[in-house]
């Protein structure tokens, strides 16, 4: 397995990105079958490489020259800037010179690039993108979608679901996932158009285990396990989890629930529903975060969840 790193995407890059590979292959020194194709400035990356002491035994730097900064258009950033590390990055992933790849760069041209170089999954209706929710007790949920579809349709809320349930089985290792939809009541029959048409199609849907409506007070606990909305609420309920884990810091709180916060311990967010891992790391993103993208990414190839993903919306 060959996984593919746009090391000069992110506000630490690129010297927090080979951080990041550096502490995953210590950790996995005697694991030779992930390999790891690194894009970005050549003469950057190596004096990094011998600064920092990293094997390059399972490391080959493929040169970029240019870069997509944060704030650029997405669409008009890959069209003039094809020689960038993200270009560069999804060209090598789409001809198979490898398996998955991974940034911290603009989240836009991530998007973009994975919509127009990688295949959809036959029968998804839009790709969604996901996100790791801390639980109370140990446990971890996921929501989605956090901001790849911000109007939806209900249909694209029951598929999102189905995808959501397969991601959390063989990824979280969660049997048989809760399924929630996100609303304004516990009712059936609560909330706008969107989540009144869903409710239905949800209840039918026998690929998964759906509980009802859950509110945002159920976020947290383990009511779901997957929790259903379009990108538009999914996105707020994100960036308010990521600002507890900012507050604690800020506050010098010591909570082992509220630490878990840090987004860097769960690395990036998935896009399901391409035919190949595509992770996307936050911009502030640092070593931990980037070793544990990497893992993410692993774990999507070791476990086939793509391929389970396309099976479940088949079989539909």
């Amino acid at each position: 397995m060959n996984i593919g790193i746009d090391t000069m995407g992110g506000d630490f890059a690129p010297l927090e990105a080979l951080r990041g590979i550096k502490k995953y292959l210590s950790e996995n020194k005697d694991n030779h079958t992930i390999r790891l194709t690194l894009f970005g400035d050549v003469q950057e990356l190596n004096r990094i490489i011998t600064e920092e002491a990293i094997s390059t035994d399972r490391i080959q730097v493929v040169p970029t020259t240019q870069v997509i900064d944060m704030h650029e258009h997405p669409t008009k950033a890959l069209k003039e800037k094809p020689h960038s590390s993200i270009a560069t990055g999804f060209h090598y992933l789409a001809k198979d010179k490898t398996d998955a790849f991974i940034s911290a760069g603009n989240t836009g041209a991530m998007l973009v690039g994975a919509l127009f170089n990688l295949k959809t999954i036959e029968g998804i209706l839009r790709p969604v993108i996901s996100s790791i929710i801390p639980k109370q007790g140990g446990r971890t949920g996921l929501i989605l979608d956090v901001g790849l579809n911000a109007d939806c349709k209900p249909e694209q809320l029951n598929q999102f679901a189905t995808l959501g349930a397969v991601y959390a089985r063989h990824i979280l290792e969660i049997p048989d996932p809760k399924v929630g939809l996100v609303n304004v009541g516990e009712e059936e029959g609560k909330g706008n158009l969107l989540t009144q048409g869903a409710y239905p199609l949800l209840k039918a849907n026998k690929a998964i285990h759906f509980i009802g409506n859950i509110e945002g007070r159920d976020t947290f606990n383990d009511k779901a396990d997957v929790m259903v909305c379009d990108g538009f609420t999914g996105n707020i309920i994100l960036k308010l989890a990521e600002s507890i884990y900012d507050i604690t810091q800020k506050e010098g709180l010591e909570n082992a629930y509220l630490n878990r916060f840090n987004f860097e311990i769960y690395g990036g967010t998935p896009v399901l529903g391409v035919e190949k891992p595509v992770i996307i790391g936050h911009g502030i993103s640092k070593a931990t975060a980037f070793c544990n993208m990497i893992y993410v990414a692993e774990k999507m190839l070791q476990t086939g969840v793509l391929q389970k993903l396309k099976e479940a919306v088949q079989q539909r």
